[in-house]
């Protein structure tokens, strides 16, 4: 059976992170500005990409490449038809992160915002130590709500089959999994969203 994710079309996707009941979308945009903006890297690799909001704060003239990666074909053909001026820089690729991690590529900055949730820890470790970052930007969600963590909208129904890769995120034990690997937390930042969730960023650093 094909991964949850490849059967979520991007725009009931995309509509439903935008609502003004959840504006999720509208958050991470603002933070992956800031997270490509703060650390003196040429390479990054952004896990999860989906439709690609936030690429457009890529600077061309600091970055010389960045990996777009996702499991759905479909929202990697979106994020190259939508961003044609970072043709040269932006490569996608199709890559499955829970079965395929020794594919990747290996990037100075690994970007994963909303992504652990989909593949657990232990997938994200091994999704790390494949990249070899010197710097690993996330943002994980934080639910006051364990029973309803996908919040209540018209497109609801698209993201039934989530319950079965999902897994509920920490600070803690993510920065435990970040300390297991060799990383060690230099950052860390709450954004409140409507319906008593939270967005967290937590950045990490190779030791050494």
């Amino acid at each position: 059976m094909p991964n949850p994710w490849e059967e979520i079309s991007l725009d009931d996707y995309e509509k439903h992170m935008s609502l003004d009941s959840v504006r999720q979308l509208q958050a991470l945009d603002s933070i992956m500005k800031e997270q490509f903006a703060a650390y003196p890297v040429e390479t990054s690799a952004v896990l999860g990409v989906a439709g690609g909001n936030g690429l457009e704060h890529i600077a061309t003239d600091k970055f010389r490449t960045v990996y777009g990666i996702d499991i759905n074909a479909d929202y990697l053909s979106a994020v190259s038809q939508r961003y044609t001026e970072l043709s040269g820089v932006l490569k996608c690729l199709r890559i499955d992160l829970i079965n395929e991690a020794e594919k990747l590529p290996q990037a100075q900055l690994l970007i994963a915002n909303l992504l652990i949730e989909y593949i657990g820890y232990g997938a994200f470790q091994r999704a790390v130590l494949q990249t070899a970052p010197e710097f690993v930007s996330c943002v994980i969600q934080i639910n006051t709500d364990e029973e309803q963590w996908v919040s209540e909208s018209l497109y609801l129904r698209a993201f039934d089959r989530l319950d079965e890769v999902h897994h509920q995120m920490e600070e803690k034990a993510l920065t435990a999994a970040m300390e297991e690997i060799g990383y060690s937390v230099i950052l860390q930042e709450s954004f409140s969203l409507p319906n008593g969730k939270a967005l967290v960023r937590l950045d990490f650093q190779k030791k050494g």
